[in-house]
């Protein structure tokens, strides 16, 4: 899929021309087309994006994409964040008054996708349409679309760096000691990154050339309680303490977003120990000067502003009473449908192709070409 700059007026200019144009020609669609009918509403309506805390730069960015694109396209915007406490119930008070406000699309990253059935349902009452952000929203039947980034994929890219990354740095011959870290449990991705990461790395681990020292090898073991670093950063004091006593080092860390990598990072650095090959997610600014440092070994490039065109382009499309355009129809069962889905391609970035990773992404790219 062709990147473009991740700038709110790029965003801005592509969201408009979706809301005038995706009647007669959708340039540069990849997407099967075929969703549901919908019956079309009024182009100033409020559209509702309820968005979880602001522990990532990448929900940061959408939130002010969001809202520049669909004021630009015409709509009226309202965002709101959760706050970054372990409780759904600001963000589930948020939606229902997106409801009551006449919010006729409410676009959902979800704090907690297992507790918003209650709330999503009510917007379907109301008669409005839901797109799940990212996150799938669960065992509701109310939800109508959801766009992300293929996370199962994300993990198996997460799984394969990590093989490389050991096989260029370990400086020995397998076995690899390694450890495993997921996200949190209340945040239905996690799983998804885990069981992609494990797709790759399971075998390995059967065959001997991976061991995890620690034994913790299942997702309730490896979680990291609100995606929060200090969580990542203790569990990883602990299993130095417990498993890597003396000479004994650790490889590799399978990390799944930049914040945990870099807290995984620190707490090995501090146990005086040399650090592992870690992976990473979200392409962070602080990430991506680390793997230019030759610090952490990769992320992966999700960029937000085709993730907020594409849910705004979705948008543009029930305005319109057009199909709305997805591209997979069989993977995401919330418990209680098959959600039609967007997916779009993640790409892993290591040191040696970040320059290429970046090349639409000016603030990232001057990063890389800092070091270069």
């Amino acid at each position: 899929m062709k990147k473009i700059i991740v700038t709110a007026t790029a965003l801005v200019a592509t969201a408009a021309f979706a809301l005038t144009g995706c009647s007669a020609e959708r340039g540069g669609d990849t997407g099967s087309g075929s969703g549901e009918e919908a019956a079309g509403f009024a182009a100033d309506s409020s559209i509702g994006v309820a968005l979880p805390d602001k522990t990532s730069e990448n929900w940061v960015l959408a939130g002010k994409l969001f809202t520049d694109g669909l004021e630009e396209a015409g709509f009226k915007a309202d965002v709101q964040y959760a706050p970054a406490s372990n409780t759904v119930a600001e963000q589930q008070n948020q939606i229902q008054a997106m409801v009551t406000n006449g919010a006729k699309v409410i676009i959902i990253g979800a704090k907690d996708g297992k507790q918003l059935a209650t709330q999503v349902q009510a917007a379907k009452d109301a008669g409005a349409y839901v797109i799940a952000y990212d996150r799938l929203i669960e065992n509701t039947e109310a939800v109508d679309y959801y766009v992300a980034f293929d996370n199962f994929k994300v993990g198996e890219l997460q799984g394969q760096a990590l093989l490389d990354g050991l096989e260029a740095r370990a400086g020995h011959e397998a076995p690899y000691n390694i450890e495993l870290f997921s996200g949190s449990p209340d945040d239905a991705n996690s799983k998804v990154f885990f069981d992609g990461a494990m797709s790759v790395l399971q075998d390995k681990i059967d065959d001997g050339t991976l061991n995890v020292v620690s034994g913790q090898t299942e997702i309730a073991q490896t979680a990291t309680e609100g995606w929060l670093p200090e969580n990542a950063q203790n569990r990883m004091d602990t299993l130095l303490t417990s498993s890597y006593s003396g000479d004994t080092v650790v490889d590799g860390v399978l990390s799944p977003n930049d914040t945990l990598a870099r807290a995984i990072i620190t707490s090995v650095q501090q146990a005086g120990k040399p650090v592992p090959v870690v992976t990473g997610q979200d392409s962070e600014v602080e990430s991506v000067k680390s793997i230019m440092e030759g610090v952490q070994y990769s992320t992966i490039n999700k960029d937000t502003t085709l993730l907020v065109e594409q849910a705004i382009k979705m948008v543009g499309q029930l305005q319109a009473g057009d199909t709305v355009d997805v591209n997979d129809e069989e993977s995401y069962d919330n418990g209680a449908k098959i959600v039609p889905a967007y997916l779009l391609d993640p790409v892993i970035v290591t040191k040696e192709n970040a320059a290429e990773a970046y090349a639409n992404v000016p603030s990232l790219l001057e990063i890389v070409e800092s070091y270069q």
